[in-house]
């Protein structure tokens, strides 16, 4: 079931972004970020933050927000994350297919993804199977610890 975290998700939240934010290999975010900023951005005012659970256990989560202000204000953005013994059961897929439905009732027209990380296979993979065109892609963007300079791409929907 997914459903809107609310305040007393953040332990369960924190369990699931610190080890990959911890691990840098996914998100350009400060590996060293404060359990308190990392939160505020998964969970932050102007977004909408979402958890997945089976029972009581929460084993993903998201975030849906307004990618820019103004004339950009259209499009939206999207994080996940998963739990590391749930990944392969298909949250992210059913996170994704959550995020698309509520980012249309929400009066988005767009959603893009402003920097997946080329190693992230299995992200790119499903974005593209479910409609997503990469745009653009920002050579050696990234800095991953272990494959080194790798490329970002910038992919994006029609809602």
């Amino acid at each position: 079931m997914i459903r809107a975290a609310a305040q007393d998700d953040d332990d369960a939240i924190w369990r699931i972004i610190g080890p990959v934010i911890r691990a840098g290999e996914t998100y350009a975010i400060d590996r060293d970020i404060s359990r308190e900023d990392a939160l505020a951005y998964w969970t932050g005012e102007g977004q909408h933050s979402f958890v997945v659970e089976d029972g009581e256990e929460v084993l993903g989560t998201y975030y849906l927000r307004r990618n820019h202000g103004g004339g950009g204000s259209h499009v939206c953005n999207c994080g996940y994350m998963v739990v590391p013994e749930a990944r392969g059961e298909g949250l992210a897929r059913t996170m994704l297919e959550h995020s698309l439905q509520k980012a249309r009732k929400l009066g988005f027209t767009a959603m893009q993804f402003n920097f997946v990380v080329a190693t992230n296979l299995g992200a790119v993979a499903l974005w593209t199977k479910l409609g997503f065109e990469t745009v653009g892609r920002l050579p050696d963007a990234f800095d991953h610890p272990r494959e080194g300079l790798v490329d970002a791409l910038v992919m994006s929907r029609k809602l």
